[in-house]
């Protein structure tokens, strides 16, 4: 299987299943999809007005060596590998901290409720945060690293537990010789020094929450008295990142169907002085009158194109930053199993609520039908862990022969259970978006290389 697709003045060929990439001529571009079931001859005769004959042999004959090297036109070896995948010991990598199921925004898309997710507003006390510690070292069995994401609702509501947990997972580490990476995900209103000097410290990655420009993130983003949150956040960010060095975070903003216009909002971010910026469409029911709609699919894949060469122009100038969805590690990347099977919720991550109930992931959180168990008492509905353990590229009809499968690795499950009902369907509007992603990520390498 190949895709082809052209970005500024890149020719791009792309292997499936051998992961290879390869910027052609013209001739090569023309004849890429033909060449690999049609012999010279009859690629010649199909092409003769385009080119001559002497290119469409050059042409011909360079893709066939290609195809002898294992680059190109080469055949899936991958679903094999998955009776194996689905036997491994599991391993929990990662858990999301729901340390408040409580908000101080009115973010009128969020999918938790302001907090709420289909219950009642609440705290994490400290000892189910140290439990849950706990569980995810006893869960981790061999694996030395683990992850820590901080979330809510708005985490900062629940600070003393926030820096309680670091400090008991610190000692943990001493007498376990794991080691703990934190991130955490806030909405900002809450920071103040104190605060974000400890986050610099202690977390290895910080989330900030902003829309963009200030009418589009006030429109969606107001606070608990409809005032703006802008006002109150941008000047706390700048300084957190000010003071951050060159430690990670990112600026973290969400685009509707009254944004189609997104690259203005990246734009906006960046020239506040942040260069590590992303912003990702709305999932919401076809209802609601900010969702993303079908009919949006073609002017946001223009947006991605048009933003893709604004960053071209800005990183040729030397004034490059990061958009989240065009970073792309074409030398290493994810190994296979990632690729097949992507995120890891409901296996490698799991989410705990204030309570220390378990659920796949903090988009499932309130489901009761997808609780898993709870950090005393460990994973327990193993028909659950067992169903997310199959869902992969191969256990998705729509994916079988989908170009992006292996960069994607399926999407994310709980857009498909909250479109279809189930976890194995897709979320089409996610998929178009994802694929014009990943095209305008390798046009970027592909331009720059």
């Amino acid at each position: 299987m190949i895709h082809k697709f052209k970005f500024e003045n890149s020719n791009i060929v792309m292997d499936i299943h051998s992961g290879s990439i390869h910027l052609v001529d013209d001739v090569t571009y023309a004849i890429a999809e033909e060449a690999g079931s049609l012999s010279k001859e009859e690629v010649i005769n199909k092409y003769a007005e385009k080119f001559t004959t002497s290119e469409l042999e050059e042409a011909y004959d360079e893709l066939m060596e290609l195809k002898e090297n294992g680059m190109i036109y080469t055949e899936d070896q991958y679903e094999t590998l998955v009776p194996a995948f689905l036997k491994r010991e599991p391993v929990v990598k990662a858990i999301c901290l729901h340390v408040a199921h409580d908000c101080n925004l009115k973010c009128k898309y969020c999918f938790a409720g302001e907090g709420e997710y289909h219950g009642h507003r609440g705290l994490m006390s400290l000892e189910v945060a140290k439990k849950s510690i706990d569980f995810i070292i006893e869960n981790s069995k061999h694996r030395k690293n683990i992850e820590v994401d901080f979330f809510g609702g708005e985490p900062l509501m629940n600070w003393e537990v926030v820096k309680g947990t670091v400090e008991y997972a610190r000692e943990r580490e001493k007498e376990t010789g794991k080691n703990f990476r934190f991130t955490m995900t806030t909405n900002g209103v809450l920071l103040n020094d104190e605060i974000i000097d400890y986050l610099n410290e202690n977390m290895y990655n910080v989330v900030l929450s902003l829309d963009g420009r200030k009418e589009v993130n006030d429109l969606m983003r107001p606070t608990a008295n409809g005032k703006s949150s802008y006002d109150v956040i941008l000047p706390k960010f700048k300084r957190l990142v000010e003071k951050r060095g060159n430690k990670q975070y990112y600026i973290r903003g969400t685009f509707t169907h009254n944004n189609l216009d997104f690259m203005e909002d990246v734009k906006h971010v960046n020239d506040q002085g942040f260069n590590e910026v992303s912003v990702e469409p709305v999932v919401a029911p076809n209802e609601m009158d900010y969702a993303i709609k079908p009919d949006d699919i073609a002017p946001l894949c223009a947006e991605y194109e048009k933003l893709a060469k604004y960053m071209l122009e800005k990183t040729r100038k030397g004034e490059g930053f990061n958009f989240f969805h065009f970073m792309i590690d074409l030398e290493g990347g994810p190994c296979i199993h990632k690729r097949l099977a992507g995120c890891g919720s409901g296996t490698e991550y799991l989410a705990v609520t204030p309570e220390g109930d378990l659920f796949p992931c903090h988009q499932f959180v309130g489901l009761d039908e997808f609780k898993m168990g709870t950090v005393f008492e460990g994973v327990q509905n193993h028909e659950m862990r067992c169903k997310f353990e199959k869902c992969n590229v191969y256990s998705k009809e729509e994916c079988k022969s989908c170009w992006a499968k292996f960069y994607c690795s399926g999407g994310c499950a709980a857009n498909s259970y909250n479109f279809h009902g189930d976890i194995h369907h897709v979320y089409e509007i996610g998929c178009e978006l994802q694929k014009k992603r990943l095209e305008c990520a390798i046009g970027l390498k592909a331009e720059l290389s």
